[in-house]
């Protein structure tokens, strides 16, 4: 296999250093400490920003590859979709990329949420068969029984 990286040199963007500041400007207003907090986007986002690109030392927010804008959370109905952007059309790594970020979902989130995961549209070339790959449930689990793609998902995450 070849160690080419398809992208050498991708744009790296600053990360959001406060969350909790922008928290509190969303969420003016919401200070019952007793009402249960509903899951909304920006905790998602917070969840999946550190993911670290397959590719570069970098994170998943610093390429932009995900960002809090481009993920839609419906507490009420368990619902969850996440575009992400990969950095360039061809790349190899999205399938991956949307798996990893399904993985942390997984594991951070409660059960009774359903995710969609799925490439930004127009933002790869092989946008259709991504898709279908990382929202096919046989596939997904397929993929978590093999050691070795397990081992790269979790040096991402």
């Amino acid at each position: 296999a070849s160690t080419a990286t398809l992208n050498p040199n991708p744009v790296v963007y600053s990360s959001l250093e406060n969350l909790d500041q922008l928290r509190q400007q969303l969420r003016v207003g919401e200070n019952n400490e007793d009402l249960e907090d509903p899951i909304d986007s920006l905790e998602v986002f917070d969840l999946i920003r550190k993911i670290n690109d397959p590719e570069h030392p970098l994170t998943l927010e610093q390429l932009k590859v995900v960002t809090y804008p481009n993920i839609l959370v419906e507490d009420d109905n368990n619902f969850i979709r996440i575009f992400f952007t990969p950095t360039i059309p061809h790349c190899s790594m999205a399938t991956l990329i949307g798996l990893c970020i399904r993985v942390k979902l997984i594991r951070s989130l409660p059960s009774r949420f359903k995710v969609d995961i799925m490439v930004t549209p127009g933002s790869h070339a092989s946008e259709d068969a991504v898709n279908k790959q990382l929202n096919d449930k046989e596939r997904i689990a397929a993929a978590l029984e093999n050691q070795q793609l397990l081992n790269v998902l979790n040096n991402c995450i």
